[in-house]
């Protein structure tokens, strides 16, 4: 037998047949927001970019933290196609429906608390309200098409269908670029256009979501029903999960809401180099989500031995992805800031922050996979203690210390956030490594 690494070529083959569909994906995926930063910042006034930062950060943070959908999905569905159970399958696809709609008309129907108490928490310049205002507004439309997405991905990753996944992010942004440049370029409707863009493109994913993952397992309406005991179930996997995306969030937040009150340069700057971070994390993702389906899959065959070798084989890819992501930053930072905007204030003050997202990979890569891990396995408990800690321990103090270095500290303060959500994960990992199964 060939190997590669001390593993077998063949089960390198296995993990990138998932995790490669799903890092071109996920490197494209910033691009919902890439592309509007982009087109947004080379018009003449930086007042377009940083509402649109406000108004994405916001969305984002609704959206981003709804990911439990895909994630308390994604380990479920694994060990059901693991252990072969069609039925069990069926059932996830139908609550995961339930809920993603429920929650999407919930959040539509407070669009405009959520509006005005956002703003009212950033706290931005006056002359930014009435464009992020409007950004914020038109994109909460999509919010069940794109609750729904999350939980198709869910279904396509637990049974490792990721190029399906992949054809749904590529959609995605296809319908998005396309659009930009008729609203924002053609149509000269700057913040409002990047809005509308995003919005249709999400609802377009959805559609095509729903019918690919209602032909993969062959759902049915008339045989739909929602079972309460096991959508308990499912709802308190979500809970879990849902407490470590906010605390995640909240931090995450912070690197664009704080930084309103150093000026509208420092919060242009932090949002272009928010996507390095945002490339840095799903990229990364990629390789997760390959242990999240092969260690789920082993878990539903009761087979303890092989989820831990998926996760040693998964996790030297992780390290590997890392280093190259740092090298790629250090070598092209200064032209990836340059694609994004031209304005000189921005650029010059982003490289000034530069350092700070080539180390990012390096620190953070252990956390990602080890959500990977965590959720393959359906430990969602330990997402959210681990997650609490690492925020209580490791964002929250260094933020507060480092507050007269003004945004170095934000910086400061997410590495440290990353650090921390590391140890504690490993810590739990290896108090309950023997309880795999």
């Amino acid at each position: 037998m060939q190997t590669v690494f001390g593993f077998a070529r063949a089960d390198h083959r296995r993990v990138f047949a998932i995790a490669l569909p799903m890092i071109i994906s996920n490197i494209a995926a910033p691009l919902l927001g890439l592309v509007d930063t982009a087109i947004i910042g080379h018009l003449p006034n930086s007042v377009y970019l940083s509402s649109v930062a406000i108004g994405a950060m916001v969305v984002s943070f609704l959206y981003l933290l709804a990911v439990f959908l895909r994630m308390a999905t994604t380990g479920a569905v694994a060990q059901a196609f693991g252990a072969r159970d069609h039925a069990e399958q069926h059932q996830l696809f139908t609550h995961g429906l339930f809920t993603a709609l429920l929650l999407g008309a919930i959040i539509i129907a407070l669009s405009p608390f959520i509006t005005s108490f956002s703003l009212w928490l950033v706290a931005p310049d006056p002359q930014l309200l009435g464009y992020a205002s409007d950004y914020i507004q038109i994109r909460l439309w999509s919010a069940p098409a794109a609750l729904t997405t999350l939980i198709c991905l869910g279904v396509l990753l637990g049974r490792q269908d990721s190029r399906t996944a992949m054809w749904l992010v590529i959609i995605t942004n296809l319908v998005n670029v396309i659009l930009d440049l008729i609203l924002i370029v053609g149509l000269d409707m700057n913040v409002r256009g990047a809005a509308y863009a995003s919005l249709c493109a999400e609802w377009a994913t959805a559609i095509v979501g729903f019918y690919w993952c209602r032909k993969t397992i062959g759902w049915e309406f008339s045989k739909a029903r929602i079972v309460i005991s096991k959508l308990r179930l499912f709802l308190q996997a979500n809970g879990n999960i849902f407490v470590r995306s906010l605390t995640l969030q909240l931090c995450m937040a912070m690197m664009t809401g704080y930084a309103a009150r150093y000026g509208t340069t420092i919060v242009a700057a932090n949002a272009v180099l928010m996507q390095f971070l945002m490339l840095i994390s799903l990229g990364l993702d990629g390789i997760a989500y390959a242990v999240e389906a092969l260690a789920g899959e082993a878990k539903g065959k009761k087979r303890p031995e092989q989820v831990r070798y998926w996760c040693r084989i998964t996790l030297l890819w992780s390290a590997l992805f890392a280093i190259g992501y740092s090298l790629l930053f250090w070598l092209f930072g200064q032209h990836i800031i340059g694609l994004i905007t031209d304005l000189s204030a921005v650029v010059n003050t982003a490289m000034t922050f530069l350092p700070w997202v080539v180390a990012l990979p390096l620190l953070a890569h252990w956390s990602y996979w080890l959500d990977g891990v965590f959720i393959g396995l359906s430990w969602s408990k330990g997402m959210r203690d681990t997650m609490l800690l690492a925020a209580i321990t490791g964002f929250i103090p260094l933020w507060w210390l480092s507050k007269p270095l003004e945004n170095h500290g934000l910086w400061l303060a997410l590495s440290g956030f990353l650090i921390m959500r590391a140890v504690y994960q490993t810590l739990w990992l290896l108090r309950r490594g023997r309880q795999i199964v």
